[in-house]
């Protein structure tokens, strides 16, 4: 499962059981910690999922300034939930991505806000799944 963590919402993304496409989700809106935990972990067991992936917004230059250690302390605080692996992913431009294709399939400014974040999430998944695909075949 692919998290993409803003502000105000957590964009959600899951992948087949082949893991081989990631689609979007769901888009939780952020309240409390426990509450937004609860659903992600709802989630996790509807669908039967193996691993979280949450993007790790880093600066262009690479560095890590404040949104690394939110995203940081989230998957801190998430781990003493669960017993799923949860690792991070290079975020970077996976919003811009992710805007574009909206801009692409001419959504209109409305649905593009509704569905930015989870789509941002596919990106983030999918980004990962096709990591996993490489290492495998270059074994």
């Amino acid at each position: 499962m692919g998290l993409d963590l803003g502000d105000k919402t957590i964009g959600v993304a899951v992948s087949d059981g082949l893991r081989g496409v990631a689609s979007p989700f769901e888009t939780i809106r952020r309240r409390k910690f426990g509450l937004d935990a609860a659903r992600l972990m709802e989630i996790t067991g509807e669908r039967a999922v193996v691993g979280l992936v949450l993007g790790l917004p880093r600066n262009m230059d690479g560095s890590e300034g404040p949104r690394c250690q939110s995203t940081r302390a989230f998957a801190r605080n998430l781990e003493r939930l669960t017993d799923l692996p949860i690792g991070f992913w290079d975020e970077r431009l996976s919003t811009v991505a992710a805007e574009r294709a909206l801009l692409e399939a001419d959504a209109s400014r409305k649905r593009r806000a509704e569905v930015i974040d989870n789509i941002a999430a596919s990106y983030i998944l999918q980004g990962v799944l096709d990591r996993l695909r490489h290492m495998k075949d270059a074994l």
